[in-house]
């Protein structure tokens, strides 16, 4: 066995998952992994972008090789307790997608990427910009 039981990673950067909330999801998961006792068995750890833009926030946990989509704290707990602690992954959070990159087509991911920007840092230009 390696230095750890599993290893999770969470998309903490990109254009989308970070726009979706996965730094919330990443805090969910340390503090309830941490919770659950799970610390030096378990590694929560943030990554880079999974290329799966568009269905995050992505996570993925280690050697299991299991995806999740669309965690947000409340799944993140779910995760540490259901797959972490009982073993048994989340089949609501599940994300099976074909090999590969499987980005959302590129007007939604603009749509996602706009609505978490500030009003302030929307130009007239840009979608839900106001004039100034």
């Amino acid at each position: 066995m390696g230095q750890y039981e599993r290893h999770v990673f969470v998309c903490t950067t990109g254009k989308t998952c970070a726009a979706q909330g996965s730094a919330e999801s990443y805090a969910a998961l340390k503090d309830a992994a941490r919770t659950a006792g799970l610390k030096g068995r378990v590694r929560v750890n943030q990554s880079g972008c999974l290329n799966q833009c568009g269905h995050g926030p992505m996570v993925v946990v280690y050697p299991e090789d299991t995806w999740y989509a669309a965690v947000d704290a409340d799944g993140a707990r779910r995760i540490v307790a259901e797959h972490l602690v009982a073993g048994v992954p989340v089949d609501a959070l599940r994300y099976v997608a074909p090999p590969g990159d499987n980005k959302l087509p590129k007007e939604e991911l603009a749509r996602i990427e706009a609505s978490a920007s500030p009003p302030s840092s929307r130009t007239p230009d840009s979608p839900g910009g106001t004039a100034r």
